[in-house]
């Protein structure tokens, strides 16, 4: 018996398999040794030889019992017990005689089971009629063993059955595989007669999606239509009411002039008459402005090039409604993904393939990932169309142990889906940059680190005098030298608003800006400096000096000093200062505290590690997380934090390569971070997020 755990949709299943060995009986043999009366050798019936149970539990038949009954007869009086003949102890008889003994019923049982069995046909060899056939399961071959001299099957490399044995074996073999094969069509009958209904009810939503697209399209051609008209309406209504104003002028002139020539027939007056004629003639002037429509009855319509407004409206919907579908077969598609680590981001990656396994190259495909723990917590994941036929399914695990990805292609599993994997909870060590040394790719004391975003880290190598430029994966650019590295004693370095660099130095107390390349752009100091050794540099362009000699922050505007925090015991060797994403200071001693922007205390970071060790560096990432590196008695390690809650997430420690006195951290825009070690004069990256 042997058992299995595998996931199935996301869930730990148990299967069990069982090895079953069969034994194939001689049916002779069988009946000779437990279906034959072993005093008479005649085979058990139902009649004379009616199996019969001793009570010392052997059996046989009632004709044997009757004769031995008779024969220990005397005088015609039955004797009252007799001896078994098969162990000869003295049995009994009981009052209805050696009939009345009970019947062996294992024995009718044996016979019925052989009645309702079929013999076996033993197959025989055609020139030894009395030799069985044999088969070598090696050789695949049947054979007699008089016909081959007994030369085939000598060796111990050849696996020799009867023939008959075989025969049963492999029709056991072919029903068993029949089964299967007809049990698999049944699954894929349903299967494919699932995917017929899904694609039916896929033609009817994009049919009624379609329909609905169309209708909308219709609504807006019946409203342009209708916009259209009415403007046509308006326009004529515009200038019909024009002639028709102009109409009814004529009209009244008209009926003016009728009404003062009435009655001039019979006027008799030459001086009215000449009046009137002068009246009408002034008229005639007037009137003659009436000849002309105040407005025209031209209406078009504009048909400059129609076809090619046709066109592009058949292209536009063309762009708006088109058909998708999909040559992807998802038993042909496998996903594969690297190590897991825990709270780094996991990428695993999909190739989709057509039934012929070839590639495809187009997206659109709805892909759907599930990644479950085995303690049934869920992982939320992400699934991104690449448009080339791939997808890149990411998600980020939160519990170390057994996880399983189960990615699925029109509800479908992929080829390799699901697929179990562990979460270890290590953060790796992605590279290590520099050794102890001066040579070009060597570091001495180094203690601060800060990275652009411009693809570069910047390492100070305050014990050689210079500055490390590395790219993201620690390789050397170029080295940086200036004056105001000059002495060993630079501490700290971070990036300004304008992509430069700000250096600050203990021994000269001097704050200066240089150029990505080492171009000194100005410097200023402060009296009150007394052992600055961290700077940062705020959104709003402020500058922060961490002065362990004074216990204070110095805040910086334009190289004036605007504001101190602490100075009152409050901070204990200040180690690091950064900025918040609210413009809060956050400071690193043997704490972490956050101050607001005008210097008041907000609360403390970690409190339970009090007293227990200090900080090395500290540095802000933009997804939230608060970066530290800190020294214990016996360890050390970086820390993550949640900033807004405080909440420790999880700490580095590095066990293949432990940290020594772990100094400046930086946040690198790869999902890395970068930290210092003093130490082991080197710097190290790990992929933490």
């Amino acid at each position: 018996m042997s058992t299995t755990r595998s996931f199935i949709d996301g869930k730990v299943v148990s299967m069990s398999s069982t090895l079953v060995e069969t034994i194939s009986i001689n049916y002779e043999d069988f009946s000779e040794s437990f279906l034959t009366c072993s005093t008479c050798l005649c085979t058990y019936d139902g009649c004379e030889h009616t199996p019969k149970l001793l009570p010392c539990s052997h059996t046989v038949c009632l004709q044997c019992l009757t004769r031995i009954l008779a024969s220990a007869t005397r005088n015609d009086e039955i004797p009252s017990s007799f001896r078994c003949p098969i162990c000869r102890e003295s049995i009994n008889v009981p009052r209805g005689g050696v009939s009345a003994l009970p019947p062996s019923f294992i024995v009718n049982q044996l016979l019925d089971l052989m009645a309702t069995q079929r013999r076996e046909v033993i197959p025989k060899c055609g020139l030894h009629s009395s030799q069985e056939l044999l088969f070598c399961e090696t050789c695949d071959t049947v054979f007699c063993v008089r016909c081959t001299e007994g030369l085939h099957g000598g060796g111990s490399d050849h696996t020799v059955i009867p023939f008959a044995v075989a025969i049963k074996r492999m029709s056991e073999i072919l029903l068993y595989r029949a089964n299967e094969c007809i049990g698999k069509l049944r699954d894929a009958d349903t299967v494919v007669s699932q995917e017929i209904r899904n694609l039916e009810q896929s033609r009817e939503d994009v049919a009624e999606s379609i329909e609905r697209i169309f209708n909308e399209i219709y609504i807006l051609i019946d409203r342009k239509k209708e916009e259209v008209l009415t403007s046509l309406n308006r326009i004529k209504d515009e200038k019909k009411e024009v002639l028709e104003n102009q109409l009814s002028q004529i009209h009244a002139e008209r009926s003016k002039v009728e009404r003062d020539c009435e009655g001039l027939q019979y006027q008799m007056e030459v001086r009215n008459i000449t009046m009137k004629i002068n009246d009408l003639k002034s008229r005639i002037d007037g009137i003659s402005a009436l000849l002309e429509p105040k407005e025209n009855s031209f209406l078009s319509y504009e048909e400059d090039d129609l076809s090619s407004t046709l066109n592009e409206v058949n292209n536009t919907l063309d762009g708006i409604v088109k058909i998708r579908t999909s040559k992807t077969h998802p038993s042909a598609c496998i996903v594969e993904m690297d190590d897991c680590h825990l709270h780094v981001e996991v990428s695993a990656s999909l190739v989709t393939c057509d039934i012929n396994g070839k590639q495809c190259c187009a997206g659109g495909d709805p892909v759907s990932a599930h990644v479950q723990h085995e303690s049934g917590s869920v992982v939320k994941c992400n699934v991104i169309d690449n448009n080339n036929g791939t997808y890149e399914i990411r998600f980020r695990p939160k519990i170390c142990g057994e996880h399983a990805l189960s990615v699925r292609i029109f509800g479908r599993h992929v080829k390799n889906s699901p697929m179990s994997f562990i979460c270890d909870g290590k953060i790796p060590l992605k590279s290590v940059y520099g050794s102890k040394g001066t040579n070009m790719h060597q570091l001495s004391q180094p203690v601060d680190v800060v990275a652009d975003n411009n693809g570069f880290v910047y390492v100070l190598d305050t014990g050689n005098d210079r500055i490390h430029k590395l790219n993201y994966d620690l390789k050397r650019e170029e080295i940086i030298t200036n004056d105001c590295l000059i002495g060993r004693s630079s501490t700290g370095i971070c990036i300004n608003e304008s992509d430069n660099l700000l250096v600050v130095n203990w021994r000269s107390k001097f704050v200066t800006e240089l150029t990505s390349v080492g171009e000194k752009l100005s410097s200023f100091t402060c009296t009150a400096f007394e052992e600055p050794v961290a700077v940062a540099c705020s959104s709003r362009g402020q500058i922060l000096i961490a002065d362990t000699g004074r216990g204070s922050v110095f805040v910086f505007d334009n190289g004036k000093l605007v504001k101190k925090i602490g100075g009152n015991g409050q901070f204990n060797l200040l180690a690091g200062v950064t900025c918040g994403p609210n413009r809060e200071v956050i400071c690193a001693d043997s704490r972490l505290q956050v101050f607001s922007q005008n210097g008041d205390f907000l609360r403390e970071i970690y409190t339970e590690g009090k007293g227990k060790g200090r900080y090395g560096g500290i540095a802000l990432d933009p997804h939230g997380h608060l970066l530290a590196t800190r020294i214990e008695r016996s360890r050390s390690f970086v820390q993550v934090f949640e900033f807004k809650t405080g909440v420790l997430l999880f700490q580095i420690e590095c066990e293949e390569a432990k940290f020594r006195r772990p100094a400046g951290i930086a946040y690198v825009p790869d999902g890395c971070l970068v930290a210092v070690d003093l130490g082991n004069e080197c710097l190290k990256r790990f992929r933490y997020f």
